[in-house]
């Protein structure tokens, strides 16, 4: 059995006019944002994947459906909780977490602190093993009409 584990995260929402936009727990003020059964959080959606898929528990939708109405308007924060707490029971903790975010706009570089001490206090652990990047689509495509975001995340976890 490994001691240590690599997962990758994927996600992608559509962006809708005058929706909020939810990144990483922080509050994007923009004309539109991303639209889903929960916060459309792409960021913390595309963690969340990487970390189940490093415990082998899954993937996001199978946790927390999008058919469910207990999850409808939920704080992605409160998905990270309970993903960290199932790797807890599988006596698993965060190594690292690294993920870039894909869009034409908003700029996020401002609100990445902001992100990176949302994700350290609820996965516990230090910001300095967090890396949040973001870069555009050179407008191309989906992205780069602005019609949506992706981020993609990579982690690192070790057994307890």
């Amino acid at each position: 059995m490994a001691n240590i584990r690599v997962g990758f995260g994927f996600d992608v929402h559509q962006l809708k006019e005058n929706h909020p936009f939810i990144l990483g727990g922080a509050n994007l003020h923009h004309h539109s944002g991303a639209f889903g059964h929960s916060d459309a959080d792409v960021l913390l959606h595309a963690i969340c994947d990487a970390l189940l898929g490093a415990a082998n528990l899954r993937d996001i939708g199978f946790h927390f459906s999008n058919k469910d109405d207990r999850w409808k308007g939920i704080s992605s924060l409160i998905l990270l909780e309970q993903v960290i707490q199932l790797l807890k029971e599988k006596n698993w903790q965060i190594g690292n977490i690294d993920a870039m975010v894909c869009l034409e706009a908003p700029k996020i570089n401002p609100h990445i602190p902001e992100m990176k001490a949302n994700i350290a206090r609820v996965a516990a652990i230090s910001e300095e093993d967090i890396s949040i990047k973001a870069t555009t689509n050179e407008q191309l495509g989906f992205i780069g009409r602005e019609e949506g975001v992706v981020a993609y995340a990579v982690c690192l976890i070790e057994r307890l």
